[in-house]
C-alpha cells in the first residue's frame, strides 16, 4: 500500500534540496570526506569503461578507508548506522528507512538508504526496501544499487541500498554500460556482450506509476531474477538469507542482477557499479592491471561464467 507522507518521510519535491543543504553543511564541518579522483576512459568489450583513479593527495585517505573496511570485515566492527552520524543524515524516507550521505564518497551526492533497525546485508531485499528507494528515485534520476554480501563488495553488515545521480559523466551516456544495455536483446533476459551470468529487464519508466505499484513490480522482478540466475527461488518470504552473493542495479528504466564469485581482481575491489562500467583504481599500478586485463574481463573474473 502507499506510505502516507507524514513526519516519517520527506515532502515530495524536496529531497534534492535536502541533499544539497546536508552536503554543504557536512563539508563545512569536515564531517563529509570526499575522495578526490581523476577520471579516464578505457574501452573494453564495446564499452567505454570509466576508471576513477584516486589522486595522489587523496591516496592516504582512501587507503585508510579501505584498511578500516578490511579490518571491519574480519570482525569486531562497530555498526556505523546504529547510531548514524548526525551530520550525514539527509532525511527520513519512511518508518523503516533513513537517507544518509556516504561519508567517504567518490561520486558527489552518493546516498545510502539504510534500514532504521538492524537487518543483515545478506537478507533478501523486501517490499519496504523497494518502497524506500523508489520514493527517492521519484525525486531525481539516479542509479540504485545493492551489494549483496561481502563477496559482492559490501563493506557493512547493516542492510543499505545506495543511489547516485545520473548521468555518471556529463559528456557520456547515462552509465557507460548503456552502449550494451540499449541494444536489442537476442535472448530474453540477457544482454549481448556481457560474458558472465546475469539477468536483465528493460521497462517503462517507474515514475509514471504510483510508488506502491512501482515498488511491487520491482520487488517481483528482483525475486524472479534471483531465480533466473539460480539463486533463491521465488516465494513470499522476505526474511530469507540469500543463497549466494550478487549485485543488483536498477534505474527508472531497467534492472540488472549479477551473481558474484569473488570480490577482487588482483588488489582491485569490484562492487555493483563495476557492472555498469565504472571501476575504482587506488594507484597507477591498479590502472595498469585493469588496462592489461580489460574492464570486461575484470568483471568476468569476479562474476560467474556462462
Amino acid at each position: 500500500m502507499n506510505t502516507p507522507e507524514n513526519s516519517m518521510t520527506f515532502e515530495r519535491g524536496t529531497l534534492w534540496m535536502r541533499i544539497l543543504e546536508t552536503t554543504e553543511k557536512a563539508l563545512e564541518t569536515g564531517a563529509l570526506c570526499p575522495i578526490d579522483t581523476q577520471s579516464r576512459v578505457m574501452p573494453s568489450g564495446g564499452v567505454d569503461f570509466q576508471i576513477r583513479v584516486v589522486s595522489s593527495l587523496a591516496r592516504k585517505a582512501a587507503d585508510k578507508v579501505l584498511q578500516a573496511e578490511s579490518a571491519e570485515k574480519k570482525g569486531g566492527k562497530a555498526n556505523p548506522f546504529l547510531p548514524y552520524e548526525e551530520d550525514m543524515f539527509v532525511t527520513d524516507v519512511s518508518d523503516t528507512h533513513v537517507c544518509l550521505l556516504n561519508e567517504f564518497n567518490v561520486i558527489v551526492h552518493h546516498l545510502l538508504i539504510v534500514t532504521r533497525a538492524f537487518e543483515h546485508q545478506e537478507r533478501l531485499l523486501s517490499k519496504r526496501d523497494f518502497e524506500a528507494i523508489c520514493r527517492c528515485m521519484a525525486e531525481f534520476d539516479g542509479l540504485a544499487f545493492y551489494n549483496g554480501g561481502q563477496v559482492a563488495g559490501a563493506s557493512q553488515d547493516h542492510k543499505h541500498l545506495q543511489m547516485i545521480p545520473l548521468p555518471m559523466h556529463p559528456s557520456g551516456p547515462s552509465v557507460p554500460m548503456d552502449r550494451l544495455l540499449d541494444k536489442p536483446q537476442k535472448t530474453p533476459g540477457m544482454v549481448s556482450g556481457l560474458p558472465f551470468m546475469h539477468a536483465f529487464k528493460r521497462f517503462s519508466p517507474i515514475t509514471e506509476i504510483p510508488n506502491d505499484l512501482a515498488s511491487q513490480a520491482l520487488y517481483q522482478m528482483y525475486r524472479l531474477m534471483l531465480q533466473q540466475v539460480g539463486l533463491n527461488a521465488y516465494s513470499d518470504k522476505e526474511e530469507t538469507l540469500q543463497s549466494g552473493a550478487y549485485n543488483l542495479l536498477f534505474t527508472r528504466n531497467w534492472m540488472l542482477l549479477v551473481p558474484r564469485s569473488r570480490e577482487f581482481f588482483e588488489s582491485i575491489s569490484v562492487n555493483a557499479i563495476g557492472f555498469v562500467g565504472a571501476l575504482l583504481a587506488r594507484n597507477q599500478k591498479e590502472v595498469k592491471q585493469i588496462e592489461k586485463m580489460g574492464g570486461m574481463a575484470v568483471l568476468k573474473h569476479t562474476a560467474v561464467g556462462i
